[in-house]
């Protein structure tokens, strides 16, 4: 996998502390795991200093200097004051340039070590992209396959409940991955910040080790994944999970809680798929949702759509899918899903598990 030598630096983890002196929306959209935002100047303040440079660069670099030292003063008080000289530090900001700098003269001024990350935050998301286009081929996976509603993402959190290596992208997402996917309350990240997140993850992992992966679109929710990671994905030894229905109706209340209060809504959001049910099925849902008898619209749902399109994906994307391990769950309770994992961890790897994925 890229080291983050070839940034000048080590590793991020190496550092006591690591600072983002940007603003706090370009922080939002994406920056290092574990990074603190102490933004030398803040949103507004920013724009106010990049609408005076186009005319006045002097007086532009006043009033920038004058909110940074402030700004710089308020956050060493509660923050830097509870590190020792013997804590090196990391600072960067979009280039490594002016922001970086007013920070680490600053510190340097106290008594700290510090480095300034070269190229800054443009820089390391370089990395991050140059990264994603290989680090995921390392590893060997266990793809979790089977319709919506069997479990896959309870099964992956009772694998890590077990000590195994999960990638639990749909949680990393904020989305489930399917036209009703979103969640609600939890915004999808942006692109940027889910890839640095993924990074991060894979660079927790042994490659000795398999790491168990649900079977993923190349999308989730508006979330691009990795060419490379797809690529690993769709080679790898698969387990399908087989749940009967009434089981994964069950699973729908609880991850659908909302849905169950205004099953209404959910049908409206599946009305981008009413030409490919049928006029007849989409107002069929329509009539169980206005009655709100969600047992049987959630069943008629996953059997009129989900469960003909798993199957078609499936067979396009997952060539071992069909070849590949059967698992039957008889119960998705929590008791179930941890003796489930604890089966599969004590069996070890699959039979076709020996080698990365190409």
């Amino acid at each position: 996998m890229s080291d983050p030598q070839a940034l000048g630096i080590d590793d991020f983890s190496r550092y006591a502390l690591v600072i983002d002196a940007r603003s706090p929306r370009e922080f939002a959209e994406d920056h290092i795991p574990g990074a603190v935002n102490l933004p030398v100047v803040n949103d507004e303040e920013y724009a106010e200093v990049g609408t005076t440079h186009r005319t006045d660069t002097h007086k532009a670099y006043l009033i920038g200097v004058r909110y940074s030292l402030q700004n710089i003063a308020r956050h060493i008080g509660p923050l830097i004051s509870h590190y020792t000289p013997a804590d090196r530090m990391l600072v960067y900001c979009f280039r490594g340039g002016k922001r970086s700098r007013l920070w680490a003269d600053n510190l340097r001024t106290i008594g700290f070590e510090v480095d300034v990350l070269p190229g800054g935050w443009k820089r390391y998301r370089g990395w991050v992209r140059d990264a994603l286009a290989t680090a995921p081929q390392r590893f060997r996976y266990r793809v979790l396959c089977g319709p919506t509603g069997c479990g896959k993402t309870r099964l992956l959190q009772a694998l890590e409940a077990e000590g195994e290596q999960v990638l639990e992208l749909e949680g990393m997402a904020s989305h489930r991955g399917s036209l009703i996917g979103a969640l609600p309350g939890a915004p999808q990240p942006s692109q940027k910040w889910f890839d640095s997140r993924l990074l991060e993850r894979l660079r927790q992992f042994d490659p000795a080790r398999p790491v168990w992966i649900e079977a993923e679109s190349k999308k989730i929710g508006r979330i691009q994944l990795p060419e490379a990671l797809h690529e690993a994905m769709y080679s790898s030894p698969t387990l399908t999970l087989e749940v009967d229905m009434p089981e994964r109706v069950r699973l729908w209340h609880a991850d659908y809680a909302h849905f169950v209060a205004d099953p209404v809504a959910m049908v409206a959001q599946l009305a981008p798929i009413r030409p490919l049910v049928g006029g007849e099925a989409y107002e069929r849902w329509q009539q169980l949702a206005a009655a709100g008898q969600t047992a049987e619209l959630f069943e008629r749902v996953m059997r009129e759509h989900y469960d003909p399109a798993y199957t078609r994906s499936t067979r396009r994307l997952f060539e071992n899918e069909r070849s590949g391990e059967r698992l039957a769950l008889p119960s998705l309770s929590e008791d179930a899903l941890r003796e489930a994992a604890r089966a599969l961890v004590r069996r070890g790897p699959a039979p076709a598990d020996g080698a990365p994925s190409r």
